[in-house]
């Protein structure tokens, strides 16, 4: 059996854009590279049922590029050939990302843009009109020199041992999986001047609430007294991993999310989710998967309490 050759890939800064790359990541897996994923902390619990290993980035350039050399020094111990070939993939847009992988010493490829081509091994255009998802996909099958089409869903895994911790959270709190609603209300903030949430989110859950709906919120650390604020009728599940938060998203008998990354996660694990969107660009941005309903209205406008809660109805009798 031919063994496998090392890739350093690095990953997007999103949970969103993260699991939009998992089909791209599972692509070069298939054709005999072997990853290790540069990233955030928070992809370790994300990605763990997927086996890989994830290398949590440091923050500073300095910390950057010793941390990049010391895995090329380790990865060409193992096969002296990891110097001569492209040796590394760039999820990320920025110059920065480019920037850290030519100060280590590798052979990167990735997207031309940001005036960084110049520092990449080859530099693989970046074409419009995508859905992000393909993008990713179209970025790894350029680096391969394959053609492909992309899958229908994402596949995302739950590990045994992240399905049996959500298990018992819920049997803690007395929920039986497959009867409740897990919201994703939250959504970090605005992009390119937009907002993402659908603001009459509250409204909806005081529906859910009145009409006897066990309604569950997997607040991040940053959300937690958001949540009790706007979200009181809503159960909290804290200081959730983000692998069992995946395995609670699948659990659920429907997910209710913003533009936000535990959206794409839910999609990912084949959650039945109802996507609320309004002025957001969907046909990049959408969770992708065949469990997916987008919720819009033409213009850019918001959905109304009633149409979520009929689409609640239908997928809860």
């Amino acid at each position: 059996m031919t063994q496998a050759r090392p890739l350093i890939v690095r990953l997007r800064n999103f949970v969103g854009d993260t699991v939009l790359s998992l089909p791209a990541l599972r692509l070069l897996q298939a054709q005999g590279y072997r990853l290790e994923l540069v990233g955030k902390g928070w992809a370790r619990s994300l990605l763990e049922a997927e086996g890989w290993t994830v290398h949590v980035r440091p923050f500073g350039l300095h910390e950057r590029v010793a941390q990049l050399r010391g895995l090329r020094r380790r990865l060409a111990a193992q096969e002296p050939a990891f110097e001569r070939r492209a040796n590394m993939l760039l999820l990320p847009y920025a110059f920065s990302a480019a920037l850290d992988a030519r100060l280590a010493g590798l052979r990167a490829e990735g997207h031309a843009g940001d005036g960084r081509s110049a520092l990449l091994r080859r530099a693989h255009p970046r074409r419009e009109g995508r859905h992000a998802l393909v993008e990713y996909w179209e970025l790894a099958c350029d680096f391969l020199g394959i053609a492909a089409e992309p899958p229908r869903d994402i596949g995302l895994r739950v590990s045994e041992t992240q399905r049996a911790r959500a298990l018992e959270l819920l049997a803690a709190q007395g929920v039986e999986p497959g009867r409740f609603v897990l919201i994703c209300p939250f959504a970090n903030g605005r992009v390119e001047f937009l907002d993402r949430s659908w603001p009459a989110f509250p409204d909806f859950v005081r529906r859910l609430h009145g009409a006897g709906r066990r309604v569950l919120i997997v607040p991040g650390p940053t959300e937690v007294q958001g949540a009790r604020d706007l979200y009181p009728q809503a159960l909290p599940l804290d200081g959730v991993p983000l692998g069992v938060y995946n395995a609670l998203l699948q659990l659920a008998g429907v997910v209710v999310a913003n533009d936000t990354g535990p959206a794409h996660m839910a999609a990912g694990v084949g959650a039945r989710l109802l996507s609320i969107w309004g002025p957001m660009d969907a046909a990049r941005w959408a969770p992708w998967g065949p469990t997916v309903t987008l919720m819009r209205r033409g213009g850019g406008e918001w959905v109304s309490v009633d149409e979520v809660v009929a689409a609640v109805d239908q997928a809860l009798p």
